[in-house]
């Protein structure tokens, strides 16, 4: 990497986050103001019908570090792709805006905490994960889609859908153009293409904390979820994953 460009990126997909995106960018801030590298966050809003973007906007002249990007058309896969391809850091941190594990584990997904892997992602099934307020609804929901995608994708992952995944610059830069995908189900086609491609990718188990706003419908999401993993199985025989990235 370029020696200007930071040490990491935090990559934060928001749509319709005004109420919560002022205290998570003071939290993001006040973790990253207590560190001894420097650091970038990309707040990306895609088709929100509220003030997120202006909220970041506004946060973005008094944290120069702070980029608020929009995207027009609605997608988590989409504003994340353009994150992740758009950061310079070495490491690259997905960020859910809800903040539902705590910023301060992300030490662990980076040296020298954490060393000779590629890609590092958030679980709430490995060891040392504890769930917290969690409607048995919800795990059952996640325990559904964990179900698929170990059946057509991604044997022996445990928890795909966290909302926070850490990639190396060169793990990104070759993974993110890939994609095709542009819901809900980006994570397990991003873990798919690097497991294919023979990155290092390591399960962290966290603390996560139920979130009673949460966007995901288990019967719509479920349906979705299903068709996504037929689409990556369709892809991978068409040899779409393979050759130099688009």
């Amino acid at each position: 990497m370029p020696e200007n460009n930071p040490f990491l990126s935090i990559v934060i997909p928001a749509l319709n986050e005004e109420e919560r995106l002022p205290t998570t960018l003071e939290q993001v801030f006040d973790f990253l103001g207590r560190q001894d590298y420097a650091a970038e966050v990309l707040l990306v809003e895609n088709g929100s019908t509220d003030r997120t973007l202006e909220i970041a906007q506004d946060f973005s002249r008094s944290h120069p570090s702070l980029r608020a990007l929009h995207e027009a058309k609605r997608g988590k896969g989409r504003a994340v792709r353009r994150g992740m391809l758009e950061a310079r850091g070495e490491y690259r941190f997905i960020c859910d805006a809800d903040l539902s594990m705590p910023i301060g584990e992300l030490s662990r997904f980076l040296p020298p905490r954490l060393q000779n892997v590629d890609i590092a992602i958030g679980s709430r099934e490995a060891p040392g994960s504890v769930r917290y307020e969690e409607p048995f609804s919800r795990h059952l929901s996640g325990r559904v889609f964990n179900a698929l995608i170990h059946m057509l994708v991604l044997p022996g992952m445990q928890d795909t859908q966290c909302g926070f995944k850490c990639f190396t610059a060169l793990a990104a830069q070759d993974i993110f153009p890939r994609l095709t995908l542009t819901g809900w189900s980006f994570d397990v086609e991003a873990l798919y293409i690097a497991r294919r491609h023979g990155y290092r990718t390591v399960e962290i188990g966290i603390p996560w904390y139920f979130n009673a706003q949460s966007k995901v419908s288990l019967i719509r999401d479920s349906l979705r979820m299903a068709t996504d993993l037929l689409a990556i199985r369709r892809n991978a025989r068409l040899g779409l994953y393979d050759g130099r990235p688009g």
